[in-house]
């Protein structure tokens, strides 16, 4: 015997009582066309239009048959979308870098990260490809206040006068009259013909007249904020032993798996100065050992992401921007979704980190003739 709800027109309810089977009861589908129906219709029309315009976030089942992406708006998965510099400044909390990206392939990288939800473009000077994500930030349709744009002072410009003329020429190829982000490329000061083995000794120990120069382009406002990258701790303390104006935004190093620089985290930390992580999937021969470390893809399968996404989430959820870089587009789009770690999974991936002998990715000093390691 089934009860069902009969409507009138003023509103009254009354019920009718079924003593045969509901699906022979004309009341039944009455109810079913003009109640279930519209609702029906309703959230097949929703779940069509998510699947032709994504979500803004994202949601990790377990079964990988049936993961699902959503991109929160509040979030990355939980994770922080950005981190809030000294200067006031929202930096994004992943980038796409941009190094070694060929040419002809950086345009359609970037476009197709800033299609995916990206705000921020790691690039560099020396990269040279700054014209081609220029090309991209402007057929792409984007807002320029809305794309934190990132380069970084070469070697060869350490001098105060060489400043200003690299940077516009670093503004004339991405196409802009500012940079959210400019950063000392190397802590290495060496002359305008490249011969790195004759580099300022001086300008290299101390590159404070150097960082008073980048101070100036923030006055001028072609820069909204400074950093560093590949400085130690001591050459941080070194440098922040001088009266400056604007204290270091970021250091930009090699953080992974293999090289977690947990002792540069917790100082960085207590400095207030933001850890960027190049190579946060290992140096270019070891990111498929990253990819098959077994805590990885344990945990990866045990909250339904692929072992990128898990050790990229990792980096973000330590609290360092984190600047994945690919050029194959599904690559692209799969490093920004990303979810936040269980606390137990995360653990089993820092300790796992921090269980075997830091391991370098990549040191330039006997390629450039360096009479010191510049990680020393």
């Amino acid at each position: 015997m089934l009860r069902l709800p009969r409507y009138h027109d003023d509103d009254k309810k009354e019920f009718v009582i079924l003593k045969s089977s509901p699906l022979r009861c004309k009341s039944f589908w009455k109810l079913i066309w003009k109640k279930l129906l519209p609702i029906s219709l309703l959230i097949m029309l929703s779940l069509i239009i998510i699947g032709r315009k994504g979500f803004t976030g994202r949601i990790s089942f377990k079964f990988p048959s049936l993961r699902c992406n959503y991109h929160a708006r509040k979030g990355l998965g939980g994770l922080p979308t950005h981190y809030t510099l000294s200067s006031g400044s929202k930096i994004p909390s992943v980038a796409l870098g941009v190094w070694r990206a060929p040419k002809d392939k950086t345009v359609s990288a970037v476009k197709t990260a800033l299609g995916s939800g990206y705000k921020h473009i790691d690039g560099a000077w020396i990269y040279r490809n700054e014209e081609e994500v220029g090309q991209a930030l402007k057929e792409s349709g984007v807002r320029r206040e809305d794309v934190w744009s990132t380069s970084k002072l070469w070697n060869t410009f350490h001098a105060p006068e060489d400043i200003e003329p690299a940077l516009d020429d670093s503004l004339k190829k991405l196409g802009t009259d500012y940079l959210d982000l400019y950063i000392i490329h190397w802590p290495l000061a060496i002359p305008k013909d490249g011969n790195a083995a004759n580099y300022d000794k001086e300008l290299t120990k101390n590159p404070y007249p150097t960082w008073q120069k980048l101070e100036e382009m923030v006055e001028k406002g072609k820069v909204k904020n400074i950093g560093v990258s590949n400085f130690n701790i001591r050459r941080l303390t070194n440098l922040t032993a001088n009266t400056l104006k604007i204290q270091p935004a970021v250091n930009q190093i090699e953080i992974n798996f293999w090289f977690p620089q947990v002792e540069m985290l917790e100082f960085s930390k207590k400095c207030g100065i933001l850890l960027e992580a190049y190579s946060p999937l290992g140096s270019a021969e070891r990111v498929k050992d990253s990819l098959n470390v077994p805590e990885v893809k344990e945990v990866a399968q045990e909250v339904g992401m692929t072992p990128a996404q898990v050790l990229i989430s990792w980096h973000v959820q330590r609290g360092t921007i984190v600047l994945p870089k690919s050029e194959t587009p599904s690559r692209v789009t799969e490093n920004i979704h990303l979810s936040k770690l269980p606390d137990a999974a995360f653990e089993k991936i820092e300790m796992a980190a921090r269980a075997h002998k830091p391991q370098r990715g990549s040191n330039p000093s006997k390629n450039w003739g360096l009479d010191f390691d510049i990680f020393e």
